[in-house]
């Protein structure tokens, strides 16, 4: 058997709006993130987290910024293609652990249906998905509520 681990990292700014969008959960919110898709910082973390236990580059490559055809698309598309990638490669996700940086929206309130969203992507259980919210203590454009980070770690196993 062999294992891969891979790490994420993106960022998105805020701006004032009526709701954020994270593991395709929509949470109302006086805010909205920007970005060139929908902008779902979490979902973006951990798709980068998967192209990168399988050595296959970054978002970016698969979905380019400046392409219109990915203009306001739903995250989740980019997360199946790496899916479907890990797939091909005869991978399938041990485990996944996200960890969302924001002062607000508090992420405990919302970490049930966004573990089970992204347990239901990734076709694994509830129970291998962990998400976590955490402040950065008012410092930095975290603190300021100017934008949301989110960390995101995946474990991969081969099955042949």
């Amino acid at each position: 058997m062999s294992l891969r681990i891979g790490n994420g990292f993106d960022v998105h700014s805020l701006v004032e709006g009526s709701s954020i969008i994270l593991c395709g959960i929509i949470i109302p919110h006086n805010k909205t993130l920007v970005g060139h898709s929908d902008a779902d910082v979490a979902m973006h973390a951990l798709t980068d987290s998967i192209f990168g236990a399988l050595c296959e580059g970054d978002i970016g490559q698969h979905f380019p910024p400046s392409s219109v055809k990915w203009k306001d698309a739903d995250s989740s598309i980019f997360l199946k293609k790496a899916i479907a990638v890990m797939r091909k490669r005869k991978y399938e996700i041990c485990n996944i652990d996200l960890t969302i940086i924001c002062e607000t929206p508090k992420i405990s309130e919302y970490s049930i249906p966004m573990r089970t969203n992204i347990a239901t992507h990734c076709n694994i259980d509830f129970n291998d998905v962990s998400i976590k919210g955490t402040t950065s203590e008012k410092l930095g454009f975290t603190g300021r509520d100017e934008g949301i980070a989110t960390f995101a770690s995946v474990l991969l196993k081969s099955y042949e």
